[in-house]
């Protein structure tokens, strides 16, 4: 059998409060195959944030093991886990993070830029994912100039500039009405098709969970089989 991209066993985080710990993942358990899309519900304050921040290594569990694309991210040091967080995973969050005084040409080809790569090959680069997500006519447009919908397609396209296997994604349309959302949900499930992309969604939004593959529930700390209806 193929080994999952994502494997998690035993993850444990608690955040201290002046009232004693607050365990937020308790054992939590979670395997994702490769170009597999996972939806992650919950009600708020569950942890769900959390939980992705773990698996994307920019938080850091108590206890468990993470492995991803094979490699056991816990027992990397700090420039090593980074490296490999840039090299294999990407991020969307609910609010698309743009810098405003950037094109959105620019803010797509910043991780490029970023990875010292030249700075003509980044802006090819970035111009052919503007293009991939519907707004090549856009590209020397910035942020204030664009629409909801429009700024988080450029978050998805400077997400994918660095070619991650794993997309973690954290209310993509949380910010968006429905219309705009249901673009944006067909949008990852095309690229997700198009490029064998592995993703994981934390949503509230019904929709985009049932156009997932499966649906998770986080509660007390773990994860159960969720309602995909």
């Amino acid at each position: 059998m193929t080994a999952p991209l994502l494997l998690a066993r035993g993850l444990a985080k608690a955040y201290p409060t002046p009232a004693g710990a607050v365990q937020v993942l308790q054992d939590l358990e979670l395997e994702v195959a490769a170009g597999e899309r996972v939806a992650i519900t919950g009600a708020s304050g569950v942890g769900k944030s959390t939980l992705l921040h773990v698996l994307g290594t920019l938080d850091r569990a108590d206890a468990g093991t993470l492995h991803v694309a094979g490699r056991d991210v816990f027992a990397m040091g700090e420039a090593e886990r980074c490296a490999f967080r840039n090299r294999t995973l990407g991020f969307v969050f609910q609010f698309h993070h743009l810098l405003p005084e950037f094109t959105a040409l620019e803010n797509v080809a910043m991780p490029l830029v970023l990875a010292r790569r030249p700075l003509r090959e980044a802006h090819a680069a970035a111009a052919r994912l503007l293009d991939e997500v519907g707004l090549a006519e856009r590209a020397q447009h910035r942020p204030g100039m664009l629409s909801g919908g429009e700024q988080q397609r450029v978050a998805v396209a400077r997400a994918l500039a660095g070619s991650p296997r794993l997309l973690l994604a954290d209310e993509p349309t949380g910010d968006l009405d429905a219309a705009t959302g249901g673009r944006l949900q067909a949008l990852l499930a095309e690229l997700s098709r198009a490029r064998g992309l592995t993703v994981v969604v934390v949503t509230h939004n019904a929709a985009l969970a049932r156009a997932c593959d499966r649906v998770l529930r986080l509660e007390g700390g773990r994860l159960v089989q969720g309602d995909s209806r």
